[in-house]
């Protein structure tokens, strides 16, 4: 059932699979991708995490820590088409690659643990791929481990992920004597013998017959619901045939009202050529897509998957190596070939193509040119970051590129050797190029570089990066999170008059403020407001509207730093209600200026709270160490919101203030001996104990 990544695609256009794997940590993605390598013939030998010689966790340090910290594009051939795969992370610290591989890819995998279900950070890449309209199907993972059981997952994901589960495979076997699965469209068994690399095809086991055919007539009832010509097949003929089946699995999955449920064991090599038959059969090509839009002179335009069409790409990773910079793009239109020149919009530079490459984690096939629906890196542009557009220079398109999440936690970095600070520069530089999610700045106060990112995990894997890849000696800060600070009772009426005359024409604005709490955004933690809204109730004139937008501009200006400790201000709602012009010095700029001063005033006057991150911790440990694990987390200020008993082992919830875990999995593993683990979520920010906080104006 191998096939080679060299083989003819019979029509390149509609053979084609961008596809991501998403999943939880240690739900087996990594896992998976490289059974699908191997079960393409794109290898010869099963690569192991836990041995460390698997194709796409490739660096140094996802070898030694055991998990994904980068995402790695693969290629591999399946029945005639090209799946381009690429193997994201599970950790929530690493969620900025998540997200700019889901806004290049056309479907994707998702991958869930047989005994868990869905877990926090699958439920958030589930979500994540929502709002870019990704299809999805899934595989349940792991059907061999004590306590799998493949109802129990399903459920999980109609209950908290709430599509439509269609499933289509029934297992064979459980827990150990897991074997094969019964295939509920075509009716018939595939088994994989131990150690064994071929599935053996065969009709369904007697034992399983009757409960095959009362799942077969679930799935169909199931798709009749959601599906208009399988609904009408079902009336006229109580039943529904595969072949309808299909054509309606593939319709649901793609609209996004189903997903189709597969299983199996990828550490033991079941499941993975029905996986990938699925993909093929329901998940979308490049054409199958809507037409990327773009922008080019202020006017929206469409750009349809077709190799005739001028060219856009979208660069969505950047890898700044020893030996070159490889530039990831995804083609969405159009051709691009070596050695051509084209435009990088945003940047406004033009850039040239020196060779083009087929990605195969850190090695790479060299390619003479790309069309339309291809994953491939570019070596020759020298400046264009991720999200960054690639263009034909005749035919500019910008594309909207992936959303960057802010940083939340941050540490002082300095070189140990004075010698050594130009080189320290110039790896942060090279760093931040790589992962836009990290920020280097310098804080005015003390001097001091601070790198910024997701998370303490995140950023101990960047220092640790300068540290292997420059050999530099660094001291590193301790942690500290990123807070904001809000109105908590505003003011009414606040005056600021700004007049300014040193000769020559002067500046004159006239502004009354209020300042009043936002309304609380119901998808914030505990309620708490985010975002800031300006309106302007001036009537008469008083102002024209040129000098309200200067208003609105300095208002936020003022934002950036809050009168508490200099931390963004967010959660309130500005109204300009009164104000008044001079003849000759009145300007926007003045105006401008009257807007940032006036709010920082008003500020001051105000009643502020400061508000600090909080995550969701979800801790998996043993049944006797669970009193010891909530004595901590209550001393961490953590608020248990649930807990679940699985086989051997306790689920706890609860909502941690980001800067109480530092150094938390370190004391999670002294209080389990070693058997303890938690994942993350960001929920958003909470009011953080201070004297702020119960009311105080801060003067």
């Amino acid at each position: 059932m191998r096939t080679n990544l060299d083989r003819h695609l019979t029509n390149p256009r509609t053979a084609v699979r961008n596809l991501g794997i998403l999943a939880h940590v240690d739900a087996g993605k990594t896992t998976v991708t490289e059974r699908i390598l191997y079960v393409t013939g794109t290898t010869h030998k099963r690569g192991e995490v836990h041995d460390g010689t698997t194709v796409t966790d490739f660096d140094s340090q996802e070898r030694d820590r055991g998990i994904t910290i980068f995402a790695a594009a693969v290629s591999c051939a399946w029945d005639g088409h090209r799946i381009n795969l690429i193997d994201t992370p599970g950790h929530v610290d690493f969620s900025d690659e998540v997200e700019r591989s889901l806004r290049v890819l056309d479907g994707a995998i998702a991958v869930f643990d047989a005994v868990a279900g869905v877990e926090p950070q699958s439920e958030s890449v589930w979500r994540r791929a929502d709002r870019h309209g990704v299809p999805r199907i899934a595989f349940v993972n792991k059907l061999d481990r004590a306590g799998a059981d493949l109802d129990t997952a399903v459920e999980s994901i109609r209950e908290r992920l709430h599509p439509a589960p269609l499933v289509v495979q029934l297992p064979i076997g459980t827990e150990d004597a897991f074997t094969g699965v019964v295939d509920l469209l075509r009716m018939r068994s595939l088994v994989w013998a131990d150690g064994g690399d071929t599935v053996e095809e065969g009709p369904v086991p007697e034992a399983l017959r009757q409960e095959a055919e009362r799942r077969r007539g679930l799935l169909e009832e199931a798709v009749a619901e959601l599906h208009p010509a399988a609904l009408e097949e079902f009336c006229a003929r109580s039943t529904v045939s595969a072949a309808t089946l299909a054509a309606a699995l593939r319709d649901l999955t793609r609209t996004g009202e189903g997903v189709v449920v597969l299983c199996g064991s990828a550490y033991r090599n079941r499941g993975i050529e029905p996986l990938l038959d699925a993909a093929v059969a329901y998940l979308p090509s490049p054409l199958d897509v809507p037409a990327v839009r773009g922008t080019h002179g202020g006017t929206v335009h469409e750009r349809a998957a077709d190799p005739a069409a001028p060219f856009a790409g979208l660069v969505f990773k950047v890898n700044a190596t020893a030996t070159g910079r490889l530039t990831y793009v995804r083609v969405y239109s159009g051709t691009v070939e070596k050695g051509e020149a084209v435009r990088d919009v945003g940047a406004g530079r033009t850039e040239r193509i020196g060779r083009i490459l087929r990605v195969q984690a850190d090695r790479y096939a060299e390619l003479e040119r790309a069309v339309a629906g291809d994953i491939v890196a570019l070596i020759g542009p020298k400046s264009a970051r991720a999200g960054a557009t690639l263009s034909a220079a005749t035919a500019p398109l910008l594309l909207e590129p992936p959303a960057v999440a802010d940083p939340v936690v941050s540490v002082a970095v300095e070189a140990r050797r004075s010698t050594d600070t130009e080189r320290l520069v110039s790896a942060l530089a090279r760093l931040v190029e790589e992962d836009p999610s990290l920020v280097v700045r310098t804080d005015s106060e003390t001097g001091q570089t601070v790198l910024s990112g997701m998370g303490e995990l995140h950023l101990e894997v960047a220092v640790e990066k300068i540290r292997r890849a420059h050999g530099l000696e660094i001291g590193v800060g301790r942690p500290k999170v990123a807070c904001r600070e809000t109105v908590v009772r505003g003011v009414s009426g606040h005056v600021h008059r700004h007049v300014k005359q040193d000769g020559g024409a002067g500046q004159f604005a006239h502004v009354v403020l209020d300042v009043e709490p936002l309304e609380a955004d119901p998808n914030g933690a505990d309620g708490s407001p985010t975002g800031f809204a300006f309106r302007s109730t001036v009537v008469g004139g008083r102002v024209p509207q040129e000098y309200v937008r200067a208003v609105e501009a300095g208002c936020r200006d003022a934002l950036a730093e809050g009168p508490l400790g200099g931390h963004p201000v967010t959660g309130l709602r500005v109204t300009l209600t009164d104000g008044a012009t001079h003849p000759k010095d009145s300007s926007e700029m003045a105006f401008r200026t009257a807007g940032r001063l006036a709010l920082r005033e008003a500020l001051r006057a105000s009643a502020m709270v400061l508000l600090e991150p909080v995550v969701e911790v979800t801790v998996t440990v043993p049944a006797d160490a669970v009193g010891g694990v909530l004595g901590d987390l209550a001393a961490r200020r953590g608020r248990v919101s649930g807990s679940l008993t699985r086989v051997g082992a306790t689920v706890i919830t609860a909502t941690v203030p980001l800067a109480e875990l530092f150094g938390y999995a370190t004391r999670l593993r002294s209080r389990t001996q070693g058997r303890g683990v938690f994942t993350t979520r960001p929920t958003g920010y909470a009011p953080a104990p201070s004297p702020a906080s119960h009311g105080t104006p801060a003067r």
